[in-house]
Formats: structure tokens, C-alpha cells, sequence
């Protein structure tokens, strides 16, 4: 039987965890659990466009749908590799965050795979104001992510963890040696 990943892909908003992720399915075969396919799940219905401010309550939701997302992540059948993407911010909730999806991976006996994407502020910035944002509800808005990373800040990546820039890779060549990284090419 073949060995499970789990790709854990950490970074601040706009460092492109989702498009890495997708590069990163294609050429691994991993199922991609985007952080936003389970928020999106609460943040759709309300409305959320990635400018107006999401309220706690809403937040709270999406929380307990990500729980109940990493339930099922759980239930994977032992042959199917998963690639996770999610912000983490600096304090317990983050460093609790980050070890919910690393105990998925010591849960289902994969193979635990940390990257830490790093873009620098100015870049990220100019990333929010790209049109792929809106479909997914995500973050547009540079001032508002400048004062997420003021007060909240990234939380900074486990040891062992690969660390790659995205401002100076392709979603493509990352994707590549985050796969080369854990050996898991087809």
C-alpha cells in the first residue's frame, strides 16, 4: 500500500498556499483541503466578499466547520494523501491550529510534510487586489492585511519545516520541490 502525505502549507494571507496547493495535488495526486473550502461553507452564505470584516459569530462557525473538515480528513482511507493550507497566526490559537493539522497526520500514520510559505509585506499586498480573490471570499483589502500581520503576526514555522519564498518561485517550481522535498513524485 502506498505511504500518506499530509502537505501542510502555512503562510500569511496571499502567499499562495491555495495555487501552490493546486500544483502541489496535480503533481502528487493529494487531495487539496484548502482552508477555505470549509469556511467558505459558512462565509458564502452570508455574504462575505474579503473586505467586509467576517464577525466573531461567523468566525466561530467556520471554526467548527474546519473541525469537522479535519474529522473527516481523519477518515481517509490509509492510501490517500491530503495537503492542508492554513494561516497561523503568532500565540497559542495559531500554535494550536498548526498542531490540529499535524495530528491529523500522526493519526492516520502519513507522513507529515511542513512548509512554511514566506512572501515579503509589500508583495502580499499587492497580491490582495488580484480578481482570483473574490471568488473564494478571500482577503482583498492591503491596509486590512497590513494590520492582520501588525497584531497578529505568522506563526513561525516548526523545526524541520521546509521554508520557501513564493515572490521568488513560481506556484510551479514550489510546488515541485515541496514534492522532491518528501519524495513524493509520480
Amino acid at each position: 500500500m502506498a505511504m500518506a502525505f499530509l502537505y501542510h502549507l502555512a503562510g500569511p494571507p496571499g502567499s499562495g498556499k491555495r495555487t501552490v496547493g493546486l500544483h502541489l495535488a496535480r503533481r502528487t495526486g493529494a487531495v487539496l483541503l484548502d482552508n477555505h473550502l470549509f469556511r467558505d461553507a459558512v462565509y458564502r452564505p452570508y455574504g462575505a466578499d474579503g473586505v467586509r470584516p467576517v464577525p466573531p459569530e461567523l468566525q466561530a462557525l467556520g471554526a467548527q466547520v474546519w473541525a469537522l473538515g479535519l474529522q473527516a480528513a481523519r477518515l481517509a482511507p490509509r492510501d490517500v494523501s491530503q495537503i492542508f493550507t492554513a494561516y497561523h497566526t503568532e500565540g497559542e490559537s495559531g500554535r494550536a491550529s498548526a498542531e490540529r493539522i499535524r495530528a491529523v497526520a500522526v493519526d492516520r500514520n502519513a507522513v507529515y510534510v511542513p512548509v512554511w510559505l514566506e512572501c515579503h509585506e509589500e508583495e502580499l499586498a499587492r497580491r490582495m487586489t488580484l480578481p482570483e480573490r473574490r471568488e473564494r471570499a478571500k482577503m482583498r483589502d492591503p491596509q486590512a492585511l497590513r494590520e492582520v500581520l501588525a497584531t497578529s503576526g505568522t506563526l513561525a514555522p516548526p523545526p524541520g519545516a521546509l521554508r520557501l519564498d513564493t515572490a521568488q518561485l513560481t506556484p510551479a517550481d514550489t510546488a515541485l520541490l515541496i514534492a522532491s522535498h518528501a519524495g513524493a513524485l509520480f
